[in-house]
């Protein structure tokens, strides 16, 4: 059983960064591939990017390629998303989710394990 919870989330104006954090308690972190997920306003719940468990592996959404990056500490159960030159469409709320898949996945349905979501919101 893996516990997740984001932090990081804010009010930014567009072209500013964030970094948002997942900290998970539980066992056994290092072994789950982590990702990066949002829901906007009206929207389905979408993958923004995702890291393998050794860390070697990362995806990313087209829309953030160059913009985010996705991270992890294993030794401190952290998994990291650095969001720079952040426009308003990243307006959504951000969760993190844990994978039971040591490879990094794009699919929502390969992650197990979720947190409660942090907001963000980019204005203009």
């Amino acid at each position: 059983q893996v516990q997740l919870v984001e932090s990081g989330g804010g009010l930014v104006q567009a072209g500013g960064s964030l970094r948002l954090s997942c900290a998970a308690s539980g066992r056994p972190f290092s072994s789950y591939a982590m990702g990066w997920f949002r829901r906007a306003p009206g929207k389905e719940r979408e993958f923004v990017a995702a890291i393998s468990w050794n860390g070697r592996s990362t995806y990313y959404t087209d829309s953030v390629k160059g913009r985010f990056t996705i991270s992890r500490d294993n030794a401190k159960k952290t998994v990291y998303l650095q969001m720079n030159s952040l426009k308003p469409e990243d307006t959504a709320v951000y969760y993190c989710a844990a994978s039971r898949i040591a490879a990094a996945t794009t699919t929502i349905e390969d992650y197990t394990y979720w947190g409660q979501g942090t907001q963000v919101t980019v204005s203009s």
